[in-house]
């Protein structure tokens, strides 16, 4: 919703809009945005693809500095997107029907995170 309202302030523009998470323990997405189970299922297969460093698997972790999800934060900002590039035609994203962009959290209590916005024009 910010980043269209933001986009709407350029005017009636085209070309294309990158978007840059200035973290590095979450990730950006563009994901279903029309049933919440899509991210609560994305986020459950991500805790048991890389679970916390109190997991008997995840022993080998040495980074955990900030807490037991502070390592496996880290690998899975590593496995998801940072950045996005949509097209925005006419002053819009153009994303599809069921599309949305997601600040997608890998730690276990959020934290206020940045987004870098780069409107290319055509």
């Amino acid at each position: 919703m910010e980043t269209a309202r933001w986009l709407g302030s350029a005017g009636q523009v085209s070309g294309l809009l990158t978007l840059f998470v200035r973290h590095t323990s979450c990730s950006i997405l563009i994901q279903e945005n029309a049933d919440p189970d899509v991210c609560r299922d994305l986020n459950g297969f991500l805790r048991r693809l890389v679970p916390d460093a109190e997991h008997p698997s995840m022993r080998y972790l040495t980074h955990t500095l900030e807490g037991p999800d502070d390592m496996p934060a880290h690998i899975k900002a590593a496995l998801l997107p940072v950045s996005l590039s949509i097209p925005v035609r006419d002053g819009q994203m153009a994303l599809g029907s069921w599309q949305g962009i997601f600040l997608f959290e890998h730690r276990a209590r959020g934290r206020r995170r940045c987004v870098s916005a780069h409107l290319s024009v055509d």
